[in-house]
């Protein structure tokens, strides 16, 4: 059997003689099975050399991971720094309580209220039935805004707190350096302030204070606090004691047997000044005591009378 080539367009030809049958079929075998063979290689090939559909849904899963890992970070460095603010703003307010507990403990004992009815250092008592309603969870943005409002409300009520310490310290001043009060602390009336007697000439004279008696030593007592502006002997007052308690008011307490304070001391509503005596022009131990009032003097009575 022979099989004959033609070339390309025609030109030539080439005779090739199958001697055998057993040839034949390894021609058309030959011929039928390597372009089917090298088809498949073809497709292997490619199918090996392009990324399949699982490896790009792989590779997009680990861009989303690395991406949510970026998100979480940020989101957990956030958290810490709120967090931060959040503890450098509750320690602010936490020293605006204790001073607001402080003032509210020196304004109970100036205004000498119930300690046991203001006590600072316990929860205010508050109580009432549980509601039933759902509880609602509160948001970041809406504990941060409460805790500015509570900031605010502390501010405004430590000065309004401060305000009315200053006014109380103020009445407690008034108080404590006008005239009020006996200036000793046992003994008796025994002359008052305006015209009487006078026990040396037996003339009508003005007397320019009160007189009380008592035992001689007896302790004598400022009726208000201030500087004392005289202490020593003066001409009929013997031994004598004036106190300038500011605000145009002054004091003076003579005839005593010892003097206990100096010139330039500053003393306190009832502190000793002087021992009662007989000094000066005097019929017995006693306490002379006046009240000026922008150096003028003034009827004692309704000061020694006073409540100190």
């Amino acid at each position: 059997m022979n099989i004959i080539f033609i070339g390309k367009r025609g030109s030539g030809t080439k005779t090739v003689k199958l001697g055998s049958p057993g040839m034949l079929i390894a021609v058309v075998t030959a011929l039928t099975v390597i372009p089917g063979v090298l088809l498949y290689g073809g497709y292997l090939v490619s199918q090996w050399a392009a990324p399949s559909a699982d490896d790009a849904l792989v590779s997009t899963w680990r861009q989303e991971m690395a991406t949510q890992r970026e998100k979480i970070a940020e989101a957990r460095r956030k958290v810490n720094e709120d967090m931060d603010a959040l503890a450098v703003r509750l320690a602010t307010l936490q020293a605006k309580v204790i001073r607001l507990d402080a003032l509210g403990e020196r304004l109970t004992e100036m205004a000498e209220l119930d300690k046991g009815e203001f006590d600072f250092s316990k929860q205010p008592a508050m109580g009432g039935p549980e509601s039933g309603a759902a509880v609602e969870r509160l948001a970041v943005t809406d504990f941060v805004q409460s805790l500015d409002n509570l900031s605010t409300q502390l501010d405004d009520r430590t000065q309004q707190l401060g305000l009315l310490e200053a006014m109380l310290m103020s009445r407690n001043l008034q108080e404590e350096v006008r005239p009020a009060g006996m200036p000793i602390k046992s003994g008796w009336i025994s002359s008052y302030y305006g015209m009487r007697t006078d026990p040396f000439t037996g003339r009508m004279e003005h007397h320019r204070g009160m007189d009380f008696a008592g035992k001689e030593g007896s302790d004598v007592v400022s009726v208000g606090a201030g500087v004392v502006t005289w202490a020593g002997d003066r001409y009929g007052y013997g031994k004598l004691v004036e106190i300038n308690h500011g605000n145009g008011y002054a004091t003076r307490y003579g005839h005593n047997e010892e003097i206990l304070v100096n010139v330039g001391d500053t003393v306190k509503k009832g502190e000793i000044l002087a021992l009662m005596g007989s000094t000066g022009r005097s019929t017995g131990p006693h306490v002379h005591f006046e009240v000026l009032y922008k150096d003028k003097p003034v009827d004692p009575k309704k000061y020694a009378m006073a409540t100190p």
